[in-house]
């Protein structure tokens, strides 16, 4: 099962949050989601167990339950959804012609 886990404090590492979530099972993996840009925890991480019942287990045991000074936001992951925005990519940014040309306008002669 795949677990989302919200809410953490910055500091934990994929360490902690793997040995957190061991006590209630074998864990497959363990990863905190960092920023691109400045590599920092962004508060949340997933993890995956191999038993079903250990998983809910943790889960139960683990919701709003606080670690490092945060109260814990644990459930069951859900498949992540298709963004809108536009055609699946690039943010939906078209490139567009704002007219152009055209000559220098006024032209009066004496």
């Amino acid at each position: 099962m795949n677990i989302y886990v919200g809410n953490m404090n910055f500091g934990m590492g994929n360490d902690d949050l793997f040995n957190l979530f061991s006590q209630y099972g074998t864990v497959t993996t363990a990863k905190i989601i960092n920023d691109k840009v400045t590599g920092r925890s962004k508060g949340f991480g997933f993890v995956e167990m191999e038993n079903d019942d250990e998983a809910r287990q943790a889960i139960s045991s683990l919701n709003e339950n606080e670690i490092q000074g945060r109260k814990l936001i644990v459930n069951e992951a859900r498949p992540q959804e298709p963004r809108s925005g536009g055609g699946g990519g690039g943010g939906g940014f078209k490139k567009r012609n704002f007219g152009g040309g055209g000559g220098g306008g006024y032209n009066k002669r004496y």
